[in-house]
């Protein structure tokens, strides 16, 4: 069984966890398989034929790290592994072993599924891949990504570079919230930190230059979520 997007191997030991999971992903397109023993999940990954797995870092059996130093030694499989809250050092372990991304506990249903989006974007070979667009438009506003401007009415607006991206990630992806987290990694190229102010001072600016353009409140503030371009 394989989902038009792919196919998705849940190993998590929370069984709630991971028919939440599993109803996400499949309403989202994808094929899942679930499993809560490290052991077992370790064979799965080995013999069936999976596009990305998901990995908890607590499991009963085999824990994530060790299945994922065996599994690197037969497999490069994306693998997104989900550590503790604010666990540093479990999320660099993790990288050191070969994950490709990870996510800390509590997370939100919409970021894992950017997640997943990102890495298989990133591993898929390019011929295979959806041709990202150049161009944006919604209602007045237009983006030109080679040319990193951005119009509304007619009138450029005054974006730094890395403003102009923020806007983009946002508008190509409107009407999803798109956490903090995910933001500082895309686009920032960074960890989030609770005490850095500088996204919400460029989202700020952002939201002047539409307000300003005749746009209105279009980039929003989803408090405790993130920004949303509705």
């Amino acid at each position: 069984m394989s989902g038009p997007l792919g196919h998705i191997l849940i190993v998590e030991d929370d069984r709630q966890l991971s028919g939440q999971l599993g109803q996400l992903l499949e309403h989202a397109g994808y094929g899942v398989q679930c499993c809560g023993d490290g052991s077992a999940g370790l064979e799965l990954a080995l013999r069936e034929q999976h596009d990305l797995l998901l990995l908890d870092v607590k499991l009963p059996g085999l824990n994530g790290f060790s299945l994922l130093k065996r599994l690197r030694q037969h497999s490069r499989m994306p693998v997104i592994m989900v550590t503790a809250s604010n666990a540093e050092e479990e999320r660099i372990r993790g990288l050191r072993h070969g994950a490709d991304d990870y996510l800390a506990k509590p997370y939100s249903l919409e970021e894992l599924q950017l997640r997943i989006d990102a890495v298989l974007r990133r591993v898929r070979p390019v011929g295979a891949r959806q041709p990202e667009p150049e161009q944006l438009a919604v209602g007045s506003l237009r983006l030109d990504r080679a040319q990193q401007w951005a119009e509304a009415g007619g009138m450029r607006l005054d974006l730094t570079p890395l403003q102009f991206r923020l806007l983009w990630q946002l508008v190509a992806q409107r009407g999803e919230v798109l956490s903090k987290p995910y933001l500082y990694r895309v686009v920032l190229d960074r960890e989030f930190s609770r005490y850095d102010r500088s996204l919400d001072m460029h989202i700020s600016r952002i939201r002047r230059r539409l307000i300003d353009a005749g746009l209105g409140d279009v980039l929003q503030t989803q408090h405790g979520r993130g920004y949303l371009f509705a």
